[in-house]
C-alpha cells in the first residue's frame, strides 16, 4: 500500500470503531453492562466511570446489577444513571442498584433500526469525505510534480479500494446491529 494512503485509512478505521462504538451503547432489550460505559459518578471529588466504583454483572437476561465498593455511593450512581440518557430508573434495596430492561415493542424496535441505519449512513458519509480529501491531496501532488500522472491513477484505485472495503464493514455492522435489535 502506498504510504500517501496511510493516514487516510487511519481515519476511515476511526470512523468505522466509532460506529461500533454507537452499535454498543444501543440496547436490544437485552442487558449490555456497556450501556453504562458513559457514565461517571462523583467519587472523592473526581468523576470516575461506574466500572471502577462498582462490581457490574448481568444476572439476567434483561438486567443488570450494580453493587458498590461502598454503600454511600448509591445515591450517587442513581443519580448519575438517572442524569444520563439510557433511559433506564434504577432500584435499589440498600445494596445493590438493579436496571430492569423492558421488552422492546415491535415499533421501538423498528426505530432502534432505523437509528441503526442512520448511524451507518453518517459513518459512510464520513469515509466518502476522508476519500475526497485523500483523492484532493494526491491531484495536489500530481500537479506539483510530486508523482506521476500513472501514479496518481494508481494511488486514486487504491483509495478506491480501501473506500468500498470500509464501505462494506459497515454495511455489515450495520446488518448483524439491526439483526440484534429485530431479534426477540
Amino acid at each position: 500500500m502506498n504510504e500517501r494512503i496511510k493516514p487516510f485509512e487511519s481515519k476511515m478505521q476511526k470512523s468505522l470503531d466509532s460506529l461500533r462504538e454507537e452499535y454498543v451503547g444501543i440496547r436490544a432489550g437485552r442487558a449490555n453492562p456497556h450501556v453504562l460505559d458513559k457514565i461517571r459518578v462523583d467519587y472523592y471529588g473526581q468523576p470516575s466511570n461506574l466500572q471502577s466504583v462498582a462490581n457490574v454483572s448481568v444476572p439476567e437476561a434483561r438486567v443488570i446489577q450494580i453493587q458498590p465498593w461502598e454503600a454511600k455511593l448509591i445515591k450517587d450512581i442513581e443519580k448519575a444513571i438517572l442524569a444520563s440518557d439510557i433511559g433506564l430508573t434504577p432500584s435499589n434495596d440498600g445494596k445493590v442498584i438493579r436496571l430492569v430492561f423492558p421488552e422492546l415493542t415491535e415499533e421501538r424496535r423498528k426505530d432502534l433500526v432505523k437509528d441503526v441505519k442512520k448511524k451507518a449512513e453518517n459513518a459512510k458519509v464520513a469515509i466518502r469525505n476522508i476519500r475526497r480529501d485523500a483523492n484532493d491531496a494526491i491531484k495536489k501532488a500530481s500537479k506539483a510534480n510530486e508523482i506521476s500522472e500513472d501514479e496518481q491513477k494508481q494511488i486514486e484505485d487504491e483509495i478506491q479500494k480501501v473506500t468500498d472495503k470500509y464501505i462494506a464493514e459497515i454495511d455489515k455492522a450495520m446488518e448483524d446491529k439491526s439483526k440484534e435489535v429485530l431479534t426477540v
